[in-house]
């Protein structure tokens, strides 16, 4: 009985934490999957939308999840402006592959070290009336600083699924990667498709911070523990698949929930990129890749 009990715990925690590592995941499926721009420096911007997050909860009182959603049209505005630099300075004269891998690297490490020179080493948390709250269904606990930024990762990925299927821009997105001289055909222009692209990718930065700011205390460097998994779960996914995302982001939330119960934490990350070795050798496309 104890041991279906802490099984059924560990698979509720997981499944919540996979949401939250969908979250953390879909902007870069989008930058990554859909338009081949390796962003290194996508957790750095994570941990930056923390901390914006973090500074609004104490000038303004705000809540920590508003916090993100708030600040999601700045960073998007950011991103646009960013994928501008990366076009002019890379992407236009061919050398996107490993010089663009290596811009982003770079700015990972400036966002850091900037953050470490205006606010110092220490954890921040967030303050919210939820934190702390757990609801009890017989055996299981559902703690609401899971339960509620898995319901917003939910919120997110089907808004970002309606506006790709949807909307011209969205459709645009997809094909840009594939076939570029159609899509200048019809009249768009692949550039500004792409700043788009890559704004919307750094808006779910802001959102994704928020939430990760609920979940766990938050330090300049903290960014480098998930940028294994969050490109592990887009290539798990499939390249671009958003849906994929959250299928991927779902398993290896729960592989890392039982594995860390039963097991030890420390064998968590092994098993998740056992998972991804094991799926890729059967279909290297990915979950849903085609």
């Amino acid at each position: 009985m104890l041991n279906l009990e802490l099984f059924c715990n560990a698979l509720t925690i997981g499944v919540l934490l996979g949401g939250v590592y969908c979250a953390l995941a879909i902007g870069l499926s989008v930058s990554f999957g859909l338009l081949d721009v390796v962003n290194i420096a996508h957790p750095a911007f994570i941990v930056l939308g923390a901390y914006a997050a973090s500074l609004m909860g104490q000038w303004f009182s705000c809540d920590p999840i508003l916090a993100g959603v708030l600040m999601t049209p700045f960073f998007f505005l950011v991103g646009r402006a960013l994928y501008q630099i990366y076009y002019l300075s890379f992407e236009r004269r061919g050398a996107e592959a490993l010089r663009g891998m290596a811009f982003f690297f770079g700015l990972m490490f400036i966002i850091e070290v900037g953050l470490i020179m205006s606010f110092g080493v220490d954890y921040r948390v967030a303050e919210a009336s939820y934190i702390g709250v757990s609801y009890q269904v017989g055996w299981l606990g559902i703690p609401l600083r899971l339960l509620l930024p898995f319901l917003v990762s939910l919120a997110m990925a089907a808004l970002l699924l309606l506006f790709l299927g949807r909307t011209f821009t969205g459709r645009a997105i997809r094909a840009v990667a594939q076939d570029r001289m159609a899509l200048m055909l019809m009249g768009a222009d692949p550039v500004r498709i792409k700043q788009i692209a890559f704004g919307l990718s750094l808006g779910s930065c802001a959102v994704a911070g928020s939430l990760l700011l609920i979940i766990i205390p938050v330090e300049p460097s903290v960014g480098r523990v998930y940028i294994g998994q969050v490109f592990a779960i887009v290539v798990l996914a499939g390249l671009g698949s958003v849906s994929g995302t959250l299928v991927a982001g779902l398993l290896l939330g729960v592989a890392e929930s039982l594995v860390a119960k039963f097991y030890g934490p420390s064998w968590a990350p092994a098993v998740s990129f056992g998972i991804l070795l094991a799926v890729l050798g059967f279909r290297p496309a990915g979950l849903f890749g085609r």
